[in-house]
């Protein structure tokens, strides 16, 4: 009896220092933000970056419709997005001061100011610096998900929840700690969006976030 205990004593010891040493081998989310901020030359470097361009893809109806998407951010509050599909292009931009949009799905052609609860994602959008940067003092809660297979990549995993309930769940490549998937979830839209590429400090003209004055939209393919 006394064998047995003594037994299922030791095998309980070794289960909870199993246990102890996975924990251990977990990144911690400041550790994981830190090295991500460092490999993209630290934060002076990217409080330096004027222009950052994305691009990617925009899934709706739970990923049952795709469509090609592009966003050009450009310091101090300057964002302009495209998502088109068919030819057409929805256009949402924002200048620092007003937003507005191109709605060619909802038959909706000239370009038309924005609301005020619209415009509340595209100054979310206008971030370079991306949600990880400061997240604490922004108001941002992040948290360690593990590792999940992208693409065949086992990538770290960190949700971010932002003060206004927005959430975006990205993905770090595990020996350089960069962004390879983001996708971030919005109730306004109710989609998913996936960024796979950056461009950084590219020429971008001030006029494509301005509310359309002689400047050309993008016309339908007929």
């Amino acid at each position: 009896m006394h064998l047995r205990l003594l037994i299922a004593f030791i095998f309980a010891g070794l289960v909870v220092s199993d246990a102890f040493a996975q924990d251990k081998s977990q990144p911690t989310v400041d550790e994981l933000v830190a090295k991500n901020i460092e490999a993209k030359g630290g934060a002076s470097a990217l409080r330096g970056l004027g222009t950052l361009r994305v691009s990617g893809k925009m899934l709706v109806q739970e990923g049952q419709i795709q469509l090609s998407f592009m966003q050009v951010k450009k310091r101090p509050d300057d964002v302009r997005t495209e998502a088109s599909l068919q030819g057409m292009t929805q256009i949402e931009a924002y200048d620092g001061k007003e937003g507005w949009k191109v709605s060619p799905f909802f038959g909706r052609r000239d370009p038309e100011r924005m609301s005020a609860d619209d415009v509340k994602a595209l100054v979310e959008d206008a971030e370079i610096d991306g949600p990880l940067v400061d997240w604490q003092a922004k108001g941002n809660t992040v948290e360690y998900l593990g590792t999940e297979d992208v693409d065949g990549t086992p990538a770290h995993k960190l949700k971010v929840t932002r003060k206004n309930g927005d959430v975006s769940f990205v993905y770090l490549d595990p020996d350089h700690f960069l962004e390879i998937r983001v996708l971030t979830q919005r109730t306004r839209h109710g989609a998913y969006e996936e960024v796979e590429t950056v461009e950084a400090n590219v020429p971008v003209d001030d006029t494509i976030f301005e509310f359309p004055g002689q400047i050309s939209l993008p016309q339908p393919q007929r």
